[in-house]
């Protein structure tokens, strides 16, 4: 297969760039490097499977000679960068998937596009499955993201029964692994960076807001077996254990071994407005249809990923 994946060169878009390659399929890889880095697909500069190509989607997008399929996943992703970029969070969610689906429906490729957990917002409902319609502020300021996203989810059936688009939208749960940015803003580089650092690790409010950690690898391998499938609604891909923000703190100073403390704080900004207070997916659907759930567990995946963090912190 011939493959164009839109923010590949991101923490998410990079790994699955490695696993196409090294089924034997042909990646190009679209990025304006605004929130990814070229430091990722550094080491397949020169493959003769692979190119790079800068570029926004926000804008026409051309690629020459036939494509098999078209994978959508350029966009800020973390509150730190749609804080900081607002409009073109936005933009990337509506023009971007307006000209990346309509690319594949003028090569005959298949389409998928990674969209989020976050489309639930808030949620109502625990854990979350396909169907729940999401409980979101379309005018707080993460609203940029969840919206951008929920309209991208509409704009991809839209194109699936008018155009006949051969279609796939993944839901992604809280992922982590090497490749992360630093300062992504998020709990897994901010705690693991934290203790590696010897600072307190900053938990914001009360630690007991829940989330749901899956490695790298298990993420790669659902969107991998999601695009090789026939269906067409949105697919769940996240680890279905739940844990509190303070529990997750504990776990990360256990894995480095960190002597920090845990601090509680009430950050001023606006990064934890309207933060979802629960988030565990509901991966029945995933099981079911692609046979798939998460293989590596939280003390592995913190294993793997920490020393990443060590070498780019130099500590």
């Amino acid at each position: 297969m011939r493959i164009l994946i839109t923010g590949g060169a991101g923490f998410l878009g990079s790994h699955l760039s490695d696993r196409f390659i090294r089924e034997g399929h042909s990646v190009i890889v679209m990025d304006n490097l605004i929130t990814g880095s070229a430091d990722n697909i550094a080491h397949l500069m020169g493959n003769e499977n692979f190119t790079f190509i800068k570029h926004s989607v926000s804008n026409y997008i051309y690629v020459d000679g036939p494509l098999d399929a078209v994978l959508h996943f350029a966009s800020p992703a973390s509150p730190n960068d749609y804080l900081e970029h607002p409009i073109h969070t936005l933009k990337v969610g509506s023009l971007g998937t307006l000209n990346s689906i309509g690319l594949a429906k003028h090569k005959g490729a298949r389409y998928l596009l990674a969209s989020t957990s976050e489309v639930y917002g808030d949620p109502q409902v625990n854990p979350q499955p396909e169907d729940y319609w999401g409980h979101v502020n379309p005018i707080g300021v993460r609203g940029v993201y969840d919206e951008a996203k929920r309209f991208a989810e509409a704009m991809t059936m839209a194109y699936h029964r008018h155009h006949s688009v051969d279609t796939r939208i993944v839901r992604i749960f809280n992922t982590y692994g090497p490749r992360m940015r630093l300062n992504d803003g998020r709990v897994v580089p901010n705690f693991i960076s934290q203790a590696l650092a010897g600072q307190d690790l900053s938990v914001y409010g009360d630690g007991q807001q829940t989330r749901s950690f899956q490695y790298v690898s298990d993420l790669v391998e659902g969107v991998y077996r999601l695009l090789m499938s026939d269906e067409v609604l949105p697919v769940n891909i996240g680890n279905p254990h739940e844990m509190t923000i303070l529990k997750f703190a504990e776990a990360v100073k256990k894995a480095t071994g960190s002597k920090s403390e845990i601090c509680f704080v009430q950050p001023e900004d606006t990064r934890i407005m309207d933060d979802p207070q629960v988030r565990r997916p509901d991966i029945s659907k995933a099981r079911n249809i692609l046979g798939w759930e998460p293989q590596v567990d939280l003390e592995e995946g913190l294993a793997k990923t920490i020393p990443y963090f060590r070498q780019s912190l130099g500590v």
